[in-house]
């Protein structure tokens, strides 16, 4: 489950037009907003996928200039993530020295196929 906060912004002359809409909408949950056109909802989506698609829904009704994510939570991506680490097998013994010391980690990768 994926949950972010949306900072959406409009003028104040679509104001209350757009949170009437964004209080009946399905694909985002109404939190507040300020006389300066400034709006914040959440999103909650099974993944990324849906999560950006209720975005653009957002984005697309009229009056919205702007519609940012501004925090994001996904337990659920997390999860997968750990498992993934605690699977890899190709982990060299000193990332899990607790006696390792960052001076001692020397870098010597390619940056994006840049070097």
């Amino acid at each position: 489950m994926n949950i972010s906060s949306i900072i959406v912004q409009t003028n104040p002359e679509f104001l209350e037009s757009i949170v009437a809409s964004l209080k009946t909408a399905t694909f985002c949950e109404y939190a507040l907003h300020d006389e300066k056109g400034r709006i914040i909802v959440t999103i909650e989506a099974e993944g990324v996928e849906q999560e950006l698609e209720n975005l653009r829904q957002i984005e697309q009704i009229e009056g919205v200039m702007a519609a940012n994510m501004h925090f994001l939570y996904s337990e659920d991506e997390l999860d997968k993530e750990r498992d993934k680490l605690e699977k890899q097998t190709d982990i060299p013994d000193w990332m899990n020295n607790p006696a390792a010391e960052f001076k001692d980690i020397s870098y010597n990768g390619d940056l994006k196929g840049k070097y």
